[in-house]
């Protein structure tokens, strides 16, 4: 008798944020040589875009785009129109992804997606989901990793590492609670002892 540790079909199965800042930077490290996934992963962790959104950014819509801009975008899911800041790292990622002469598709342009695949088309979320969680197991991160794992970092770190109020953030997560988005970004009662560290 073989034991099945497969999610029964339908199950919801919760994936979690990259909650330490050196593993980000491991997994960087380990993207350089990447520019296409480095962006991806640059950007996804920057800005709280769903992943069907994140790719169906096009180059032009962000070569132009200096530190400190915004990029207004119609989520895909919803309809809404979401403005998001682009800051300095998510623009050096961007310039480095458009002069690689190893892009997938050759030099970035034109209205060609930001993220192609290697035929060119538009990158699947399921081919994200593929890509996080190989990334993760490369650094040798334990736990469950995916795609929405990018926005959620951004999430987590604007709450746990930059103080970002939480009603914020439910904001740009369309979230009715607070509870919810404590939730979603994985937040445990050990995440909030620090608070109590600080003496006055």
């Amino acid at each position: 008798m073989t034991c099945d540790n497969r999610p029964r079909k339908g199950a919801h199965i919760k994936v979690e944020p990259i909650r330490y800042l050196a593993d980000i930077k491991r997994i960087k490290n380990f993207l350089v040589q990447r520019p296409r996934d480095l962006a991806l992963f640059t950007l996804g962790i920057n800005m709280p875009l769903r992943v069907s959104d994140l790719l169906s950014l096009t180059y032009d819509q962000v070569a132009h785009l200096a530190p400190g801009a915004s990029l207004v975008i119609h989520e895909n899911r919803t309809g809404r129109r979401l403005k998001v800041g682009f800051n300095h790292v998510c623009c050096e990622a961007v310039a480095n992804l458009g002069i690689n002469r190893r892009h997938p598709s050759g030099p970035v342009g034109g209205s060609r997606f930001l993220f192609p695949s290697r035929r060119g088309d538009v990158l699947l979320p399921s081919s994200v989901h593929r890509l996080v969680k190989s990334w993760c197991k490369a650094i040798g991160l334990d736990g469950n990793y995916g795609a929405n794992s990018l926005r959620k970092t951004w999430g987590y770190h604007q709450f746990a590492t930059f103080g970002t109020d939480l009603s914020r953030l439910s904001t740009y997560f369309h979230h009715a609670t607070r509870r919810q988005t404590l939730d979603y970004l994985c937040l445990e009662p050990q995440d909030f002892k620090s608070i109590f560290d600080h003496a006055l």
